[in-house]
């Protein structure tokens, strides 16, 4: 369903927010409005593609691009006098399809659309202190980095228009692929058992063979951590999960702080992934072990 409400938001996007772009872009000379143009219709316009095919690609550019449109119409809505009707609707419009970005359902679209074959995958959680501030600002960074640059240029600063897209460009590069990160992160039913993909704790994906997971199981969000078990919540405590395996098992964890990776050891595996409920459910069906 929200996939759906999406797709209708954002194709409607031209009526619902173009009109407020358009005024707010009116007294602009015409270099400047057409390098604007071009860039709003071309980030509409990929994430578009994204929306329609979704992929965890798509679901970076739609995490980016959504919240600096809801941005922009902010601003304009400020600004605006007789146009209030229509940055008001750029506002409301934007902001449904920045929330819609954040869903779980958009979410596991993304994964799912690059499965494999039998795979099927559930989004990792989002650590909660990348909500506090970095992960909020990181789109208009990523937004200011590209555009400021070549708006300069074209409004006749070309030399400071330079200098901003030479170190616009790089640091929108660095936090685009940081935020792209966030998108690749996934529990994944295998035939074989399940896999734990996670870039920010995980060098490499981690297979668990089905023979060696005694249980798949809830895990009380106020439970301690006790020794012999490998937390990879990163703080996310909400719909957490464990793993408990036959025998020890080691593989590389990235820690906090460390450079590079260090062994981790350890019985236990913990992690949260959206839809709890329904990732046990599925792994159920697939005959991995459920329940304590």
């Amino acid at each position: 369903m929200s996939i759906w409400l999406l797709r209708a938001v954002w194709v409607t996007l031209p009526l619902t927010a173009g009109p407020a772009a358009a005024n707010a872009l009116v007294d602009w000379s015409t270099a400047p409005q057409v390098v604007a143009a071009v860039l709003l219709w071309g980030a509409w316009a990929c994430v578009l593609l994204s929306v329609l095919a979704p992929r965890p690609l798509g679901l970076t550019a739609l995490r980016v691009v959504a919240p600096v449109f809801f941005a922009l119409a902010a601003i304009a809505a400020v600004a605006a006098d007789a146009s209030a009707v229509a940055a008001g609707g750029a506002v409301v419009a934007t902001g449904v399809a920045t929330v819609l970005a954040v869903t779980p359902a958009i979410a596991i679209a993304a994964a799912n659309g690059i499965a494999y074959g039998a795979e099927r995958r559930f989004p990792l959680k989002t650590p909660p202190v990348l909500l506090l501030g970095p992960l909020p600002l990181a789109p208009l960074v990523v937004g200011a980095g590209v555009a400021t640059g070549p708006l300069l240029i074209a409004a006749d600063q070309p030399v400071i228009g330079a200098i901003v897209t030479v170190a616009g460009l790089p640091l929108a590069a660095i936090m685009a692929r940081a935020l792209h990160g966030l998108s690749r992160r996934w529990v994944v039913l295998v035939p074989a058992g399940l896999v734990l993909a996670d870039p920010l704790t995980l060098p490499d994906p981690v297979l668990f063979l089905r023979e060696r997971i005694v249980s798949l199981h809830a895990v009380d969000p106020r439970a301690a951590v006790a020794p012999g078990t490998v937390d990879l919540r990163l703080g996310g405590l909400a719909d957490s999960l464990g793993m408990t395996l036959d025998r020890e098992a080691e593989f590389l964890f990235t820690r906090s702080g460390l450079r590079g990776a260090a062994p981790a050891r350890g019985t236990e595996v913990w992690f949260a992934a959206v839809r709890s409920r329904e990732l046990l459910a599925t792994a159920a069906e697939r005959r991995i072990r459920v329940g304590r």
